[in-house]
């Protein structure tokens, strides 16, 4: 039987690090990470603990001050003390401890190893793979739950008559946004998205696979429950307890499997992009022909996945939206381009994305504009969330966001796009 440590040679190839080392390491030094140089010098010739060392240093420069502010060069060497420290990981047979690394290395490092950060982990698995095929114990591997527990989101879980009572003030009394099937490109273009209207379609996600796998918790753990993933907690991004995390994906299946409506801290995915960290999931979907509309380029394919409760604030994202709910429903609320000043946005450069109203709780006082008359919304039932939008989860939901822009129309407001959903 093959050996961890008899695979590294080939679980964990580096050809772009091997090759741009050395003028990374100058970079480096260049920007006073001497220290760095050294033990990620140290790490190369097969020293662990300044692998480690190297890592944390890297860490640290990181958490220097704001993300925007961080010299990419450090981004890249992060990455590289990654690489290392997975190397070690994997050659003592601890094979989570290295995906962990490498996972750590894709999220927070820069782009110049990527390739290599990918292939290792295609490595690491395969390995892994290998190892316990041939009878080893996984004892790396998390506990699958209790029976009965499989599906993430079960026929009978979801109960209109709870939902009614939970759902925001106002719910289910405007109008509805219309749906349809087999609506063809040229239709959609001219119908819908140069007219900046909203539409549900209905049909377009029936061949993916990710409509059934991803409602399997055996499944979502094998392909991914080893893997790192960052997460958010607490009810929403504008709560001063809110806060993020890094968690494998087993953990957060089973947060959010024990996270219920009345939680005050649940724990959610947001806008990560998880199908280009994970490939198997990847394979899952496929990208609707709609996003194509208009011309411009897909900039963004990203993954919320959340507890029943999970509540996203009135918001407005930068590129127009094609939403797909692979699993679960959750209520949306949307409103007319034209009623944006009434929405009263954050004045903050890092909020001013957000409404300040509490829907639920209007000030009249702070707010007099939204509280005269009502804002006029368009409403969406068991549906998923929109570009611009309230959200509210109904039950345990994972759904994906593809993003892009255009080349001859951008509309900043909070007024709902395009999205699709299940039939």
């Amino acid at each position: 039987m093959s050996s961890p440590a008899a695979n590294i040679a080939t679980a964990i190839s580096t050809p772009t690090l091997d090759s741009e080392s050395p003028a990374l390491l100058q970079s480096i030094t260049s920007h006073g990470g001497y220290a760095f140089t050294r033990m990620a010098t140290l790490a190369a010739a097969g020293d662990q603990r300044a692998a480690e060392a190297a890592c944390d240093m890297a860490w640290e420069q990181l958490h220097s001050g704001p993300w925007h502010s961080v010299l990419p060069v450090w981004r890249d060497a992060y990455s590289m003390a990654c690489l290392h420290v997975a190397k070690f990981h994997l050659s003592n047979g601890e094979f989570r401890d290295a995906l962990r690394s490498l996972d750590m290395g894709i999220i927070m490092g820069g782009p110049l190893l990527r390739k290599d950060l990918d292939s290792a982990i295609e490595g690491v698995l395969a390995a892994k793979s290998r190892h316990y095929h041939n009878g080893v114990a996984d004892n790396d591997k998390e506990g699958h739950g209790e029976a009965g527990s499989r599906l993430l989101v079960s026929p009978q879980e979801f109960d209109k008559s709870e939902v009614l009572r939970i759902l925001p003030i106002r719910s289910l009394s405007s109008k509805i946004v219309g749906k349809r099937s087999a609506l063809s490109l040229e239709a959609f273009l001219c119908e819908y998205f140069l007219s900046g209207s909203p539409v549900i379609i209905t049909d377009c996600m029936a061949h993916w696979p990710a409509r059934t796998r991803w409602n399997d918790m055996d499944y979502l753990r094998r392909i991914a429950g080893d893997r790192t993933v960052p997460v958010e907690v607490g009810k929403n991004y504008l709560c001063s307890e809110w806060k993020q995390e890094l968690v494998t994906f087993s953990e957060f299946l089973e947060r959010v499997q024990s996270t219920g409506c009345s939680s005050k801290a649940p724990t959610y995915l947001a806008q990560h992009q998880l199908f280009d960290q994970i490939n198997d999931l990847r394979k899952d979907i496929s990208i609707p022909d709609y996003c194509c509309a208009g011309g411009g380029e897909l900039r963004s394919l990203n993954a919320w996945f959340g507890p029943a409760g999970t509540l996203t604030p009135l918001h407005h994202d930068p590129h127009h939206n094609i939403l797909a709910q692979v699993v679960g429903k959750k209520y949306v609320r949307l409103y007319s381009a034209k009623y944006s000043e009434e929405l009263y946005p954050y004045s903050e450069t890092m909020l001013n994305n957000s409404s300040q109203v509490d829907l639920d709780n209007i000030d009249e006082v702070e707010f007099p504009k939204s509280a005269i008359g009502g804002v006029p919304i368009l409403e969406v039932q068991w549906c998923l969330r929109i570009c611009k939008h309230l959200v509210f989860f109904l039950c345990l939901c994972f759904k994906i966001l593809f993003g892009r822009e255009v080349d001859f129309m951008y509309i900043k407001t909070f007024a709902g796009k395009i999205y699709v959903q299940p039939a």
